[in-house]
Parts: C-alpha cells; structure tokens; sequence
C-alpha cells in the first residue's frame, strides 16, 4: 500500500493513539502499585526493562538488509510522524536532560564565564528555519542518501572524504554525550554502576539501530517522542499547580519571575549566605597561594599527612581515622603538573563560589555587566551580549548542518512532504521548548523557597542518592557550621536538575521514572540516529562511486552494520570516562558541524562558480581555525601547558568556536573559487 496514502496514514494514527492510552495505562497501573506497596527498588528497573524492550520490539519488527530501506526508510514516511521523529531525534539528552539545568544555572542570558541560557533555545530552534528554507528540501531533490554524498556529487571524491571524515569527529561526539546520559540515567533507575548502565541502554540503541537502520529507527523514535513529550509534560505541569494553581506552565510562569529576584536579594543579603562567600573567599587565596609554588606546597601536604598518619598510629587511633587520612593521601595530585591542573581549577571554582549566589547571575538579568556602569562592567557586558549572539549563531548553522539531522529529511516521499516535515518537527519541538525557561523558573523558586533553610539532617534522600551515580552532579557542603542549608553551600550539576524534578516536587516515584524513562528516550533516540551517521560515513562514504554516482548494495548494509557495532563499543569506552557535561560536549561538536560543513554546502547548493579545490580548501581551514581555537583556548589544556588563563578572541569561548571557523570558511570557498575561474580565464585563447 503507497505511503502516501488516506488508509496508510489511518492506520498509523490508530496505532499511535493505542500506544500513547497504553502508556497511560501502564503509569496508572504503576501509580496505584506504588500505593499499594511496590517497592522503589523494583519500579526503577522496571521502566528501564520496559522501555529498552519496548524500543527492541520494534526496532526488530523494522529490521531490514534493504539497502534503500536501511538508509532512507525506503523514502515513505509520512511528513507529520518524520516531524515527530525529527523532533525525537533533535531533543537528545541535552535538551532533555541538560536545558532546563543550563537555564537554572546561567539564567536567560548566561554569565560572562559560561554563555548560554535562552541561547540555545533560539539557536536551535531557529536552525530550523534554515533547515526548512535552505538545506532540507534542496537536499531530497538530489533523492541522496547521506550528507556526504552531497559533496561527492557537487564537489568529487576528496570532498566526500573530508566531509565524511567531519561527519565522524562531530557525530562522535555528540553521541558520547547521549551515552554518557544513558549510563546517567540507567544507573540512576537501577542503583548499578554507571558503567554497567551504559551497556544496559546500549542494548536498546544496538536492537534498533543494527538490526533495521533508518527505517527501524524512524518508528523507534515516533514511540520515543510519545513517551519523552509525556515524561517532560508532567513534572513541569505539576510544579506550575503546585506553585501557581494551574498547570499551564507556559502562561503562568512569569510570575515566579518577580518572585526569585525578590528572593535572590534576600541571598544575597543574608548574614549567613556571606559568611559562606567569605569561606569560599579564604579557600581561593589558600590555593593561590599553593600555586605560588606548587612543587613546595605538594611536598609539604604530603609530608604533612604521613607524619598523621604515623602520629595516629602511634596513638593507637581508631582504624577509620587512619584510613581517611590515607585516603586524602593517595587523593593528592601524583606530581606538580597535575597539582598545578587541579588546584587552578578549584581556585577558580572557589572563586566563582564566592560571589553572590554562590556564582549564579541573577535569573531575569540580560546580560552581565552594566551597559551604564564603570569600564569594567561596561565591558563585561559587552563580552557577555557577544558571547551570547556567537553561541546563538553556532547552535543555529549548526543545526542547520548535523549530518544525521538532515539525513532524516531523506525519509519522505517527496520534496513537498520534506518541507510540511520540518513544519511539523518545529511544532514537535515547540511543545518542549517553550515548557524549558518555565521548568527551569519554577525547579529555582522551588529551591530558594523550600530546599534552602533546610536542616543539614532533615536533607531530602534523593540528594545522597545523587550524589552516589555521580559526586559531579550534586554537591552539598555545610561551608559555615550552622547545619543549615545556605543558597551557596548547595551546587547542581546542569545533568541533573531535570531528572530531579519529580522528587524535588513531591511527586510520586512513578513520576520519576517516568522522567528518567523520557530521558532514556531523548538518548537513545539521538544515539541511534548519530551511530548509523557514522557506520554511514565509515562505510558507505568512503566506498567509491560508480559512473561518477552514488550506489549502494547489500554488502555495504552488512559493512554497515558491524561498523555501527564496533562504533558503539567505543563511544560507551569513551563515555565512560565522564569526559564532561552533556551540554559542553553537544555544543562544541555544532561548532565543528558548522564549520566543516555549512560554507561547502551553502555555496554548493547556492552558487554554481564554488568550484572543489576550493570547496576542500574551505573545509579544511573551518576545521582548522575551530579545532584550533578550541584547543589553545581550553582552560583546561592552558593549565596542563602551564600557561595562564585566556587566550580568548574578543572574549569568545571555545565552545564557539564556530563563530570564526564559518567566516574563515567561506572567505577560502569564496576567494579561491575566484582565484580559479580569473586564472581559468586568463588560460583561455
């Protein structure tokens, strides 16, 4: 039966609709077990169970060795449910996960330190608009079936290369990131070991996107939106009830608004939240002062905690004693270099932690700085507002560029139906979107008001539990003594605070599944789409072309999907090692998706003189000024190299690095191809 046809259509709206009262069924049925007895230990692994089965039965049912079906979904899903796959695939486990918690952190503009807050709601939302007037439906006239056959058709074989080799390093990683949060949340369902939980939601993305490909993990992610737009929902509309009478987030949030600045005055002001700063303050000037000379000042805490060690020994102390201080022993920096990284990092981190809400800006603030203040601030808030535009524009040609974004609108069965598709993956996404600032509003009021005040030994549970899947993620210190929770002895990780939020609100613990469950969904839906990009690039694009056209064959599709295994295996390798926050990895790899690939595709599809010297040409130097930037820029590696903080561009950060790899792209593309065609001329009789 066509795809595009009324019954075909009807029928996927009849399944839809039984599986989203089937979903319903399922949490009320889960709710009143709860009630009646069912133990937290079981519901976890349950919705974990569930969901990773749920997505195998029908990445199976979609399992396909079709080349056509594997690739492109044999080109025939219907616009509004590739829209609700789009959407699934997009949210990944930053939006998920890690939005709201970088809106709770940075507020709506972010800081002069970290840019961010409501920058990465119009960046992304607003690539989709590039996508759907520039990119999408270009690239479904061409009837392609990855990002690097564009190139190899436009621009021949070295650009394929290069593109497929960009495609790698980008989907890479952004899909280390979607693992990292699987292992996060599949630890945090089941209470196993954060390793053990990456494998565990492995074993979903693996069932779906091996066995069927596109086409398996197209249906896989319609389930996926289902369940991640109910899982975010819900919290969301149980707060704005809770705190305002309605459950309508969206339209009542703005009141909260007022109420956190008054709140955040009172912090600021409070006898105890200064003495707090004040410590932070005296444990900065503590590690500069190591950092004066780090080789001494290690020698002497190491021969000052030996000589405990024996002095505890010798006074017959208690044996717990003893192994704390040998514990906070081994826990020193192995040699100078190392003790320069840490203890710079947590000079800066003390730093931060001594300003007023505990380094927080204040959550309705435009900018940092003050456009009418001293220099210093009028700088600070210039830096801050161009920070902010640079993220916006990164996140925004970025998304316009993601290899495994734009593959999907190859799916649909005609150039129209792509554009009705992006259409309905803006709706989709909206939905999510637009609920974020309000969540991320509501969860702070909800700290400042009831969580801060709180007795160190009435402290909720969910806390400690946290603090067990990762120390990173939580952190609660009684800084001043007063075994009071002070607004700046508390810090939550960005990858958290959504996943907390049922908790954090009263709700029941089925809801908190539920969340962690449509966290699981935002990852692996994301993961699937990113894995079979790179299985892709490493096989399909990188065979050669026939008749100067792309084909395919059933021996790719196998290549494919062993190159899919093989990748997956590394990426959950890399994860594991808790490389950094989702949202920093995400956004630096549309950094490098833009760089790479928006001046090449833009001048390919646009300008017929882009010619493919200087399509490569291009290319190679957006990568090379963003990975550049990027690393000599690193806080992180200027430490290790022992040099000092900065190394900034008019005060851009690394993870926008974009913002001068994508000029620098298109001037190359630009000149070059006029170099050629003015030399061409020259040539001619």
């Amino acid at each position: 039966m066509a795809a595009g046809s009324r019954a075909y259509i009807w029928r996927l709206h009849r399944q839809l609709a039984l599986f989203t009262l089937g979903l319903v069924a399922f949490l009320l049925l889960l709710h009143w077990a709860e009630r009646a007895g069912l133990s937290r230990g079981w519901i976890g692994p349950i919705f974990l169970f569930l969901s990773v089965m749920m997505y195998a039965a029908v990445g199976i049912a979609g399992r396909t060795t079709d080349p056509e079906e594997f690739y492109v979904a044999g080109r025939r899903v219907p616009a509004m449910y590739n829209g609700m796959a789009t959407a699934a695939d997009w949210m990944s486990a930053a939006s998920f996960i890690s939005l709201a918690g970088a809106l709770y952190l940075q507020g709506f503009s972010g800081t002069a330190a970290q840019p961010g807050g409501l920058a990465y709601v119009l960046g992304w939302t607003g690539g989709f608009c590039l996508v759907g007037l520039l990119m999408a439906p270009r690239l479904r006239a061409m009837r392609l079936y990855t990002v690097p056959d564009f190139f190899a058709v436009r621009f021949g074989r070295g650009a394929q290369l290069l593109a497929a080799m960009g495609a790698v390093a980008c989907s890479f990683m952004y899909v280390v990131a979607q693992i990292y949060g699987i292992g996060l949340i599949a630890s945090r369902l089941t209470g196993v070991q954060f390793e053990i939980g990456i494998l565990l939601g492995l074993g979903g993305v693996l069932l779906c996107s091996f066995l069927g490909g596109m086409r398996a993990i197209t249906w896989t992610q319609v389930v996926q939106y289902v369940v991640l737009l109910v899982a975010f929902l819900i919290p969301v509309s149980w707060l704005a009830y809770k705190q305002l009478g309605t459950p309508v987030a969206l339209l009542a949030y703005g009141q909260q608004l007022s109420k956190i600045e008054r709140l955040e005055r009172t912090l600021i002001d409070a006898p105890a939240e200064q003495q707090v700063r004040q410590h932070y303050r005296e444990r900065a000037r503590d590690y500069a002062e190591r950092l004066r000379d780090p080789a001494a000042a290690l020698a002497s805490e190491r021969s000052a905690l030996e000589e405990r060690i024996r002095t505890l020994r010798a006074q017959g102390a208690d044996f717990s004693f003893v192994m704390m201080a040998r514990r906070e022993l081994s826990a020193l920096p192995k040699d100078e270099a190392s003790a320069r990284e840490l203890w710079t990092r947590a000079m800066l981190d003390a730093q931060e932690r001594a300003k007023p809400l505990g380094g927080l800006p204040r959550h309705g603030q435009a900018f940092a700085g003050d456009p009418d203040g001293t220099p210093d601030e009028r700088a600070e808030f210039n830096t801050s507002r161009l920070n902010f535009l640079a993220l916006m524009f990164c996140l925004m040609v970025g998304t316009a560029s993601l290899p495994h974004l734009l593959t999907r609108f190859y799916t649909t069965p005609s150039v129209a139906a792509t554009r009705h598709s992006v259409a309905w993956s803006l709706l989709f996404i909206a939905m999510l979107y637009l609920a974020t600032p309000a969540l991320a509003a509501l969860v702070k009021y909800e700290v400042m008001q009831h969580l801060v005040g709180s007795s160190f030994d009435d402290l909720p549970n969910w806390i400690a539990q946290w603090a067990r899947v990762d120390p990173a993620l939580i952190s609660v210190q009684d800084v001043n003594g007063d075994r009071i929770l002070q607004f700046g002895e508390i810090r939550l990780g960005a990858d958290m605070i959504m996943l907390a939020t049922p908790e954090l609100g009263g709700l029941p613990y089925v809801v908190s599944g539920l969340v962690a469950a449509g966290g699981l969904a935002a990852a692996l839906s994301t993961a699937d789409g990113l894995l079979l990009t790179i299985s892709n690039a490493l096989v399909h694009d990188t065979a050669p072309m026939r008749g100067g056209r792309v084909w395919v064959s059933d021996n790719r599709v196998i290549l494919s999907k062993f190159a899919l295994l093989a990748v997956a295996m590394v990426a959950a390798a890399t994860a594991a090692l808790k490389t950094g926050e989702i949202i920093s990895l995400v956004t630096a790899s549309f950094s490098l998706a833009a760089a790479t690939f928006v001046p090449a595709l833009t001048l390919g599809l646009f300008w017929r003189g882009a010619t493919r010297r200087a399509a490569v040409a291009g290319m190679l130097t957006g990568i090379a000024v963003t990975v550049g930037y990027m690393l000599q820029a690193s806080a992180v590696l200027r430490a290790w190299w022992g040099l000092a903080p900065g190394g900034l561009w008019w005060g851009i950060h690394p993870v926008s690095a974009g913002f001068f790899g994508v000029p620098a792209g298109f001037a190359v593309i630009a000149a070059v191809s006029a170099w050629e065609h003015w030399r061409g001329r020259r040539q001619r009789p």
